[in-house]
């Protein structure tokens, strides 16, 4: 049967965008986006919650996923196009959502690559201790830009190989961390560490759940291959085949690693001072091993910043393509970028950065708050979208590429964990402001949109958008 032109309408707005993005490419991008700074630093957080047992922790995580990869894939298919999950809510959920979907993750990622040049600008000062950390900001925000205005071929170059920096790393540890748990090469430590300290459940199920929590926020990023659909070489195999490959290595690089991570050193004793990698290539005798992690963290902070700028400009481009934000912020370069909707975004970035130097405890906090609700929100809206684009889909007894299994329950199970994990928040101390602002958040958007709605009604409307 013929789509109905509402839905061709919304996906042709949003047309202009060029499809040079190689599967290997739209693969990598995801890669980028997700493996940041929280495998490689920030995952001692999850093995002090669940101890051994954040192995399970993770295993859960990677199933909520798998729920959301489904629903995502189902729907690119169906409609390729760079305003992805919120152009989808907007199809079947209504303009509100539409509209809410897509400024509270636009929000969230200014935030978020704020935060990953910041921290790039520190771990630069490992070695150039002299060198005031807001030049290298500004240089790599500079770069950033830059590389976010050239061709989409172009960026999709320069972040496979950004990513595959990470890959490698990764690899390598999992290869030696293996070495030195089996003994080879090396004296065995074995598999004593699993259970010795308190047993795998030191904090019982509790950790476990909670553990939880932390392994959807190292799993968030995976999304980023739907907005890719709007500039893949083709779409609708490029992008189910790259969520599928993401989340495959996703799993294996973080259950693989961490059930290393507490297999080599006790649980107890791993400290957010010191990354768990370095703990591991300092015992097989590897020289410099604190230099060689800080250039990955420094190129995964980079690469995650370049993915994810790629990503709210995206965002931005689809809202004003919408209708939803300034017309200028829709139209694209003579290399079929939206150049506008980077600059407005890297000017969120330097507010971020700002806000982070003069409000460190105030406003920033709120907004980082808003960063971590964010993620898990966009998800359940996904699930969410999922359930109704089936529902219409059965309706109206259309055929589309099924990947999720048949009815609603795969969503419907992924949403309402989801909603536990958002809740669960509360307990975790780090994440504990992420419902105390993400509420006010959403009530503050609706308002915005209410009158926005208002205001429309008011002018006529021009839907016209013209390209450099």
């Amino acid at each position: 049967m013929k789509k109905p032109s509402g839905e061709s309408e919304l996906v042709q707005r949003e047309a202009g965008l060029q499809h040079q993005l190689s599967a290997a490419q739209v693969a990598m991008i995801a890669l980028g986006s997700t493996i940041g700074t929280g495998l490689f630093l920030t995952s001692a957080i999850s093995v002090k919650l669940a101890g051994p047992a954040v192995i399970l922790s993770f295993a859960v995580g990677a199933l909520i996923t798998l729920t959301v990869m489904w629903a995502l894939a189902e729907m690119a298919v169906e409609h390729p196009a760079a305003g992805s999950f919120g152009l989808y809510a907007e199809m079947y959920l209504g303009p509100w959502a539409g509209f809410v979907a897509r400024y509270t993750y636009w929000l969230c990622l200014v935030i978020i690559v704020g935060s990953e040049v910041a921290a790039a600008g520190i771990y630069c000062r490992f070695w150039f201790s002299n060198i005031p950390s807001w030049l290298w900001i500004s240089g790599f925000s500079a770069a950033l830009i830059y590389m976010n205005t050239l061709s989409i071929k172009n960026f999709g170059t320069i972040e496979f190989w950004f990513a595959m920096i990470k890959v490698v790393t990764i690899v390598a540890f999992l290869i030696l961390g293996t070495a030195l748990v089996m003994g080879f090469g090396f004296p065995r430590i074995g598999t004593g560490n699993f259970t010795a300290h308190g047993g795998f459940f030191p904090n019982g199920w509790t950790g476990v759940g909670l553990g939880v929590t932390m392994a959807i926020f190292s799993f968030l990023g995976l999304e980023i291959v739907g907005v890719t659909a709007g500039e893949a070489v083709d779409a609708k195999t490029a992008v189910p085949r790259a969520l599928k490959r993401t989340l495959g290595f996703l799993a294996l690089f973080y259950l693989g690693g961490l059930a290393l991570v507490v297999g080599i050193v006790p649980w107890e004793q791993i400290g957010i001072d010191k990354s768990p990698f370095v703990t591991v290539f300092e015992k097989v005798g590897i020289p410099a091993a604190g230099h060689i992690m800080n250039f990955v963290v420094l190129s995964a902070a980079l690469s995650s910043a370049l993915c994810n700028l790629y990503f709210t400009a995206r965002m931005l481009f689809s809202l004003s393509r919408g209708g939803y934000a300034p017309g200028i912020l829709g139209k694209l370069s003579k290399r079929g970028m939206p150049a506008a909707a980077v600059l407005a975004s890297s000017l969120g970035m330097a507010a971020a950065i700002a806000l982070n130097w003069k409000f460190k405890n105030t406003a920033f906090l709120f907004l980082i708050g808003v960063a971590f609700f964010g993620g898990p929100f966009i998800w359940i809206m996904t699930l969410a979208t999922h359930v109704a684009f089936r529902r219409k889909m059965r309706r109206e007894g259309r055929e589309f590429a099924r990947f999720a299994p048949p009815g609603y329950w795969s969503s419907t199970i992924g949403l309402m964990a989801l909603l536990g994990v958002l809740l669960s928040t509360w307990w975790v101390p780090d994440f504990h402001v992420s419902l105390l602002s993400g509420p006010p958040w959403l009530g503050f958007l609706t308002l915005c949109y209410f009158i926005w709605r208002a205001y429309q009604k008011r002018k006529p409307v021009d839907g016209t958008i013209k390209n450099d």
